[in-house]
């Protein structure tokens, strides 16, 4: 018998809403023109992605729903729980109201092994799911044209199969710079002087 982690770090957020529309590739035309498409404004539909996503095994699932509110999230909290199953859980997600409404709150008080890290305001780069959308909107819906939202659900589960199938640890791609140290005054320690000419 295998014993479960101690503990899993998984970001959760949510994508939308999502239209039922053509959504452009990548084509380039050379020359005076501009590359164009048919003009397409999605009034077939649409639906919302409440996804979460485990950074250090990039495994990921989500949730299909035609609105944003506390019962949906309270569903991928559920579900969250059954696909990585661990002793606790620290999730880490943004500042929306739904996160925060009454009916999550109660919810939690049933699952005290998890434990929820919101990112400060303005800060959503912080969450790892959000490059993670690029790459399932990339695998889903480029360059596709989707008829209702029915085919979108279709192409987000095939996506999001392929993704398990093939997935890798989500790391940060940046570095963190090194500055020089600030001097109070703030002057820095290389210090150049102007001379005027006479």
């Amino acid at each position: 018998m295998t014993s479960l982690p101690r503990t899993r770090v998984i970001c959760i957020d949510e994508l939308g809403p999502l239209a039922a529309k053509t959504y452009p590739g990548e084509t380039w035309q050379t020359g005076p023109y501009r590359a164009t498409f048919e003009p397409d404004y999605g009034r077939r539909g649409t639906l919302w992605v409440h996804g979460a996503l485990e950074p250090t095994t990039g495994e990921a699932t989500f949730l299909l729903s035609p609105r944003r509110d506390g019962a949906t999230h309270i569903q991928l909290l559920e579900q969250m729980i059954t696909t990585y199953p661990a002793d606790r859980w620290l999730v880490i997600e943004d500042n929306l109201s739904i996160h925060k409404s009454r009916d999550v709150k109660t919810a939690l008080l049933a699952w005290p092994e998890i434990q929820i890290q919101f990112l400060p305001k303005y800060a959503a780069w912080l969450n790892l799911i959000e490059p993670w959308w690029k790459q399932l909107r990339s695998l889903a819906l480029k360059g596709k044209r989707f008829e209702n939202v029915a085919d979108v659900s279709a192409a987000l589960v095939a996506a999001l199969a392929y993704w398990n199938e093939h997935r890798h640890p989500y790391q940060w791609k940046k570095h963190p710079q090194y500055q020089d140290c600030i001097p109070c005054g703030g002057y820095s320690s290389a210090i150049t002087y102007n001379r005027l000419s006479t």
